[in-house]
């Protein structure tokens, strides 16, 4: 058996280096795992673009399958977790970093990472979704358990066009409540309030220094920015509220203070999705299922082949890109 897969490579005298080669059951069965996938789909994250572009040191291991997403039919495994034919979902757990991902019609994984495909979704929807979407879910999933409710006041999020962006906006509204989308790209208007944004505004108004502790607007925030951004949101968050922080679209860095913490109690809360348990991503993929609808997919949905995703990575990591794209990988 032998199948398409992206490679990623790199040594001292070629350098960094992408290409589509063909790939043999033999070659992929040297990964750890104990459950083959044929893969459907596959999907581009943020990570997913830096990996692909050699924009930071994400893979850790060479040469790499990239693609931290994927979706497809068990063909055999040696755990009893799943049988052949199973669908199953896979998000994370260190994919095209450490063990080949799913950028690739074929996958050798660990049952131990994979869920069930959730009811009421398709494969292909589980794509649109992805780690993106599966993260907005845990940030959406903290703040309510937090006990932010629709009354509490604006919530906001950061990075509005993107990934997570989109599906928090998506999933806030559709929870009740009223979501503030910023976002560099205004001219995505039109597919913010589509997706259920209240109001819109400049992520240029957050990306510069600011004071330690500013006007009090937002009851939570999802924040995919990091750097001042994030110093800034957490400045602007109302008393007793909380920032759920999973990325670091502008930096890593957090040039803040502890003000907004200590006197008006805010709370930073960390997300992440790669290690998260089973049973914290069973309950985002749930919450996912029973409030994301087929039309709200499908305008953040967008397929693309295996030979466009390293233009399509180029473009997400300089900010022309806006909501999710799925990799049919098997065109």
């Amino acid at each position: 058996m032998s199948f398409n897969a992206i490679i990623l490579e790199k040594d001292e005298i070629n350098g960094f280096s992408h290409s589509l080669k063909t790939i043999t059951k033999q070659q992929l069965l040297q990964q750890q795992g104990d459950t083959l996938v044929q893969i459907h789909y596959s999907s581009i994250n943020y990570k997913d673009a830096l990996a692909l572009t050699n924009k930071s040191p994400v893979v850790r291991q060479w040469p790499m399958v990239p693609g931290i997403d994927g979706v497809g039919t068990v063909i055999e495994s040696s755990s009893d977790r799943y049988q052949a034919g199973d669908t199953v979902i896979l998000n994370g757990w260190g994919c095209g970093e450490t063990h080949w991902g799913c950028l690739a019609q074929y996958a050798y994984l660990k049952s131990d990472w994979l869920i069930p495909l959730p009811q009421n979704i398709t494969p292909y929807q589980s794509m649109i979704i992805g780690t993106a979407g599966y993260t907005a879910a845990l940030c959406v999933k903290r703040i309510v358990d937090f006990g932010i409710k629709p009354q509490s006041g604006t919530v906001l999020v950061t990075g509005a066009s993107g990934g997570v962006g989109s599906v928090a906006v998506a999933l806030l509204s559709k929870l009740g409540y009223q979501v503030t989308a910023s976002t560099g790209k205004l001219t995505d208007k039109e597919y913010l309030n589509k997706l259920g944004a209240s109001n819109i505004i400049d992520s240029k108004q957050l990306k510069e220094a600011g004071k330690p502790l500013q006007k009090e607007q937002w009851s939570a925030v999802v924040d995919v920015v990091g750097s001042h951004t994030l110093a800034n949101v957490c400045a602007q968050t109302q008393y007793g509220g909380i920032v759920a922080c999973c990325g670091l679209a502008q930096g890593m860095d957090f040039p803040a203070t502890v003000a907004p913490f200590i006197l008006r109690g805010v709370t930073l809360a960390g997300i992440d999705s790669v290690m998260a348990s089973y049973d914290n991503r069973i309950a985002a993929w749930n919450l996912l299922a029973r409030h994301l609808d087929d039309k709200i997919l499908a305008h953040i949905g967008n397929t693309i082949r295996l030979d466009e995703c390293v233009d399509t990575a180029q473009n997400m990591i300089v900010g022309q890109t806006k909501g999710r794209f799925v990799v049919d990988v098997n065109k």
